[in-house]
């Protein structure tokens, strides 16, 4: 079984209007590495980096400038991922920017059965969270302290790692592991593992009435715009 393991960077959040300035893949087969990655940074053309996106990943508007528009790289992309699962964490906003430029040229969508969203697996698995890819580093092991901000290609790496980790703890590290002196997980032992891991009855929150209006507090002094109040309950 192939898998590309990828992450988007963008101009900002609305795929509509906004762009994918950045895309890294790493290749999986039968959940191990194989060495092979994709990577290319993109010129959104007119659309500008939003300053809210550009303090996380902090690629400019003039870096872009020279890069290759989504047009030139879509073949080498699409050649790249072919007959591959796309895994990706909170796969529904990477996915959704991905598709959004596949529109812009007339290629059809990712179709929904060939994406696993990785968020979703881990809030199966640790209802309790925290499960953002640097809470999943911590929890799995993974070295993230190079992770200054957010980059595709970086994340990307990251993510596989702690993907691998996640379907049984395979300790799989890049390039060091043959495949053969593990034993892959099957797509069958992927459903049962998922299927033990689903709760009947919801966990009660550890969260305080403290902590919750402390949080709520904390929300309302950043602002209207902060990223924060997009997930307000």
């Amino acid at each position: 079984m192939r898998e590309i393991v990828f992450d988007t960077e963008t101009t900002g959040l609305e795929s509509k209007v906004d762009r994918v300035i950045e895309i890294g893949g790493i290749e999986l087969l039968n959940h191990f590495p194989t060495g092979r990655s994709f990577h290319v940074y993109i010129n959104p053309g007119d659309r500008k980096v939003h300053p809210d996106a550009l303090a996380v990943h902090g690629i400019s508007d003039d870096f872009l400038k020279d890069k290759p528009h989504f047009a030139e790289i879509v073949e080498e992309l699409l050649e790249f991922f072919d007959g591959a699962r796309w895994i990706a964490h909170n796969a529904n906003f990477d996915i959704g920017f991905m598709n959004a430029e596949f529109d812009r040229l007339d290629r059809p969508p990712v179709p929904p059965d060939m994406v696993i969203d990785t968020l979703a697996l881990a809030r199966r698995k640790h209802p309790m969270g925290p499960n953002s890819l640097d809470a999943l580093c911590r929890r799995y092991g993974v070295d993230n302290s190079h992770r200054a901000k957010h980059g595709a290609l970086l994340d990307a790496e990251l993510l596989a790692e702690v993907y691998i980790e996640m379907l049984g703890g395979r300790q799989a590290a890049f390039g060091l592991v043959q495949a053969e002196e593990k034993k892959a997980v099957t797509e069958e032992e992927v459903e049962i593992a998922d299927h033990l891991l689903v709760r009947t009855t919801k966990l009660a929150s550890r969260l305080t009435a403290e902590e919750i209006e402390s949080h709520r507090l904390l929300i309302a002094r950043l602002g209207e715009k902060a990223i924060w109040s997009r997930y307000r309950s």
